[in-house]
């Protein structure tokens, strides 16, 4: 069944439709004709944060979808075990009922390793992958951690799972002034921070729900590691990898680097200087160019 979205305090510049899933609202778009990319946003954001490249990348002679992944954006936020196999069967059953042919998954950072992962789950669903500055997993794995910092993130995640403190935490996480400065912190190009972003980050946090979302994902098993799922794609994949991201250095992506100057035809890398972790919103442009070189190139 699809029924309209209802208006928001942020109008989405693409109209949106309900995908029912599991008796759970997962707002989606479409937009152009062609071969299907699906677009997969990160931690906290939206179907909103491609705003600048969903129409860029249709208007080459694609048929672009995108996605709120169930607690994100203005879908719903049931409190759930919150899994990165969970957004992943979310994603294929969504391909199953909407697209049906093989698909081109482009992700950032955690929607970045869901593309790896669809990609090696389901290679027959799979025309290539797109990866922006992959995360190597949902949360750390306490053995990547130091010590100090493992102890650190253990005592937020007891904190945030507190239901007398947690709330409270997060309703001071997710003001908009400390959205502002971490974002800040990420982007290397600051002149991508606007007002409008700040709204798409910021109002989604309001809806009920929010907090035991945030708190189920902060005690989430991480996933599959990145190494894991590689040997097991057959598709093209390209990776565009922010020079500037503090979240995850350029130097985890050594794993693909390597393999690039190994000779594997399955890889292509590109670093961006002056960009962190959201290279699709800080530098539009570029990445949108990239992208359809790339699908054009190595996928027709």
């Amino acid at each position: 069944m699809v029924v309209s979205t209802p208006p928001s305090p942020t109008q989405s510049l693409y109209p949106s439709e309900i995908f029912q899933w599991r008796g759970h609202s997962i707002r989606y778009t479409t937009y152009g004709i062609g071969d299907p990319v699906v677009l997969i946003h990160g931690f906290g954001a939206s179907l909103d944060h491609w705003r600048n490249n969903i129409s860029a990348i249709a208007d080459q002679g694609y048929q672009v979808f995108a996605l709120d992944l169930l607690g994100f954006g203005r879908s719903q936020k049931p409190a759930l075990e919150y899994s990165m196999e969970l957004w992943q069967e979310l994603l294929l059953d969504f391909w199953a009922e909407h697209i049906q042919q093989p698909t081109v998954w482009v992700g950032n950072s955690i929607g970045a390793l869901l593309a790896l992962m669809l990609a090696a789950a389901a290679p027959e669903k799979t025309r290539g992958a797109a990866l922006l500055n992959c995360a190597g997993g949902l949360n750390h794995r306490p053995e990547e951690l130091p010590l100090p910092l493992r102890v650190v993130m253990g005592t937020f995640e007891r904190v945030v799972n507190n239901r007398l403190v947690g709330p409270w935490l997060f309703d001071r996480v997710r003001q908009r002034n400390r959205i502002e400065n971490t974002l800040k912190q990420v982007y290397g190009n600051r002149d991508a921070i606007t007002p409008e972003l700040l709204d798409l980050l910021y109002e989604p946090s309001c809806d009920a729900g929010a907090y035991e979302v945030f708190a189920s994902i902060m005690s989430a098993p991480p996933g599959p590691k990145p190494t894991e799922l590689l040997p097991k794609i057959q598709s093209s994949n390209i990776h565009l990898w922010g020079e500037a991201d503090p979240w995850t250095p350029i130097k985890g992506a050594d794993i693909y680097t390597d393999l690039a100057k190994a000779g594997d035809e399955r890889i292509r890398f590109y670093s961006i200087a002056e960009t962190g972790h959201c290279p699709h919103d800080e530098r539009p442009e570029w990445v949108n160019e990239r992208l359809v070189k790339w699908m054009k190139k190595d996928l027709s």
